[in-house]
């Protein structure tokens, strides 16, 4: 009788762990698609055994794209929110709005529909910030920056304020081209975001 007790109990609680585990749906562009690395090198990759380490089922969905744009990032995020059905949504896009020289206006309105949709599916939302470099101009680059704060704010979803934060310039942190972490970097990736991501978990 104990032993069917003991076997039933670890039944109940296997169950109520595949219960709680969830997906982890990633949108971002080439600093979360590894450019330029082994994608097991990569930030996303060193989440999944983060999780794994700390006792997490949480399945995760890389679907970052090198060189996407929060216009693409949202025109792909319908299927993908029915195919994997997250329970958290982290948005890593905007980048390649800021080097195209794409209006900030444009890019808020694209990452607000994007946590707009997540929400209705479900999912909580994680936004992932980004900054430019200065020469792309003082009024340009701080309208940027205030995107992800002023959709913080008005969506109230957690922030990381900046993704590449002590990674940017930081020497032996990029690749070669100056706009990709560099392996080095992704480690300090997961470490800027894992604070605000683990509570969403």
């Amino acid at each position: 009788m104990r032993v069917w007790f003991l076997s039933a109990g670890l039944a109940l609680m296997c169950m109520a762990q595949n219960a709680a585990a969830g997906t982890v749906l990633i949108v971002g562009d080439s600093i979360s698609a590894a450019f330029g690395l082994d994608t097991r090198q990569g930030w996303v990759s060193l989440l999944e055994q983060r999780l794994k380490a700390e006792g997490f089922d949480d399945k995760v969905i890389n679907a970052s794209i090198s060189g996407d744009t929060s216009a693409g990032g949202q025109a792909r995020l319908p299927a993908l929110l029915a195919a994997h059905k997250p329970e958290l949504v982290i948005l890593e896009l905007g980048g390649n709005d800021g080097l195209r020289g794409q209006p900030p206006t444009q890019l808020q309105q694209n990452l607000a529909a994007m946590i707009d949709s997540s929400r209705a599916s479900g999912a909580k939302v994680l936004l992932l910030g980004m900054q430019l470099p200065p020469n792309y101009g003082r009024r340009y680059t701080d309208a940027f920056a205030r995107v992800y704060s002023t959709l913080a704010e008005e969506k109230q979803v957690p922030l990381v304020p900046f993704f590449l934060k002590d990674i940017g310039g930081v020497p032996g942190m990029m690749q070669g081209d100056g706009l990709h972490p560099s392996v080095a970097a992704q480690g300090k990736l997961l470490e800027n975001v894992w604070p605000t991501l683990k509570p969403l978990l």
